[in-house]
């Protein structure tokens, strides 16, 4: 490097006018990048300010800036009456090359992080299943009708929420919630539910996977044997497995979990889950008598149970069955609800309803171990429940998909009939359709992918092989999608299938 009396010259640096990053940062990061890389020596005089400025035509204020922060930094330090040396710190932060003659050691072969057994055996049994696509098309599940989301009223009350004291909404919230927004959430499920419940019951979490996890960790030691239905729902069995748990696949028919299968497979369990509102995936409804059957083998296991209701406020075939904790005389079932689906899944919002038993055990793990859901979010959300703006839209979207659902069968009714059978279902975002003879499900998701349409594999949701001979089947989610959307979707699956014209 050519050298001069104001220290290196320095030209290869660029600085570029029209670069986001401000002048300073620019040179720093050029800076910091030579020092670094070695092209400075350790000791190395850097040049003088002044002579930096002039010879990239900069303000002498931002090269000293730009010094500051590397001194700040401990890259380089200065000397009074001398100048800016590269620091001495660096020499034993930097690899030196081995001295001629002498023997090279190579470099250490990299490792793998280790990850605890828990969260090994649960990457390694489901790490090769990507995400599915998030995308508000036909017919991606687990997505509402945003477009129908009154977002006039939500911008209103968030203003009114950010003008509230700023230690209010800057601050650390309650750890098990604010309790306005428990309040309201006791008083909808007592109100709209059949749930008796009062508002200590209720804890706000940062979606329902986060409680199943929660549950999880404060019930199960690892290793315990889990009930869950097969297939079933894959976040909860995602928590669950990193919590630790054994799950038990136990198979699901037209009135839900089987019961008498879970009792066969592992009588001494600690733990069920259940979708009983709307099956997830199969949409399937669980009949009382398996409830009480439920609720029966639970207390003779002394275990517990989460109930699911994740969309259980969209019932449009009908008045709903009573939710499982609404007949639960036992105290062992675990209420567990969220807005991803009744208002939008960027919220991150959800609750847990827990068992007198339980709520002393959660306050205090809440109050130890967990910081709580941004304040204003939940303050928000407490007021759209409590000045009646969730009832209205709830009502608005239980008509919405009711005529979403039915676009759907009927459009599948014309178009893919001895392809594929829709079934009707009476509630939720998403219902299934079960493949005719001769379809692979795999191979039809990815045809379908190329066309721009999500379809969900039922093999996807199963935790173990299910019946022999059982029929292929997809997930089709309608929340999301208009009817347009959906007629024109049908006709891409039926190209796929081989019942329309070919594109």
């Amino acid at each position: 490097m050519v050298k001069r009396a104001g220290g290196a010259l320095l030209l290869s640096i660029v600085i570029d006018p029209n670069s986001p990053r401000s002048v300073s940062a620019q040179l720093h990061g050029a800076l910091r990048e030579l020092i670094l890389s070695g092209s400075f020596a350790v000791g190395e005089r850097l040049p003088a300010s002044r002579t930096l400025a002039r010879d990239l035509s900069l303000s002498r204020t931002t090269v000293i800036e730009a010094f500051d922060r590397l001194t700040a930094e401990g890259l380089i330090e200065s000397r009074v009456g001398a100048g800016a040396f590269v620091s001495a710190a660096l020499q034993t932060e930097r690899p030196r090359a081995p001295p001629p003659g002498s023997a090279t050691v190579p470099p250490p072969a990299s490792t793998e992080p280790r990850l605890s057994r828990t969260m090994a055996q649960a990457v390694a049994r489901f790490g090769d299943r990507a995400r599915l696509p998030s995308q508000a098309r036909a017919f991606t599940t687990a997505l509402p009708a945003f477009e129908a989301f009154p977002m006039a009223q939500w911008a209103r009350l968030t203003a009114r929420h950010w003008r509230s004291p700023r230690h209010e909404v800057m601050g650390y919230g309650e750890p098990g919630g604010h309790a306005p927004l428990r309040q309201a959430i006791a008083l909808h499920l007592r109100a709209n539910r059949g749930i008796g419940c009062d508002a200590q019951q209720i804890f706000i979490v940062g979606g329902a996977q986060q409680a199943f996890h929660l549950v999880g960790l404060m019930l199960l030691n690892p290793g315990d044997k889990v009930w869950f239905e097969n297939p079933g729902a894959i976040g909860a069995r995602n928590s669950l497995i990193a919590a630790g748990a054994e799950l038990v696949p136990v198979p699901v028919d037209a009135q839900g979990l089987q019961v008498a299968e879970g009792l066969r497979l592992a009588p001494r369990f600690g733990l069920a889950f259940v979708t009983p509102s709307h099956q997830q995936p199969l949409g399937v409804v669980m009949s009382l008598q398996r409830r009480f059957e439920l609720l029966q083998a639970a207390a003779g296991a002394g275990a517990w149970i989460i109930e699911d209701d994740y969309d259980g406020e969209f019932s449009f075939g009908g008045p709903p069955l009573p939710t499982l904790k609404s007949v639960d005389a036992t105290g062992l079932v675990i209420h567990v609800g969220t807005f991803s689906k009744s208002l939008f899944p960027s919220l991150r919002l959800g609750y847990l309803l827990a068992p007198p038993a339980l709520v002393a055990p959660l306050e205090a793990i809440m109050s130890r171990l967990m910081q709580g859901v941004p304040t204003h979010t939940q303050a928000v959300v407490a007021d759209f429940i409590g000045e009646g703006h969730f009832a209205a839209h709830v009502r608005r979207m239980r008509k919405l998909y009711a005529e979403r659902h039915d676009a759907l069968c009927q459009a599948a009714a014309r178009q893919l009939a001895g392809a594929l059978e829709v079934e009707r279902s009476s509630s939720g975002l998403h219902t299934v359709g079960w493949l005719c003879a001769g379809h692979d499900e795999t191979a039809v998701v990815a045809a379908a992918a190329q066309r721009q349409v999500t379809v969900a594999p039922i093999g996807r949701y199963a935790i173990a092989p299910r019946a022999a001979g059982a029929p292929g089947g997809l997930v089709l989610g309608f929340g999301g999608v208009t009817p347009a959307e959906i007629e024109r979707g049908v006709g891409l699956l039926a190209e796929v299938l081989g019942r329309g014209r070919v594109a």
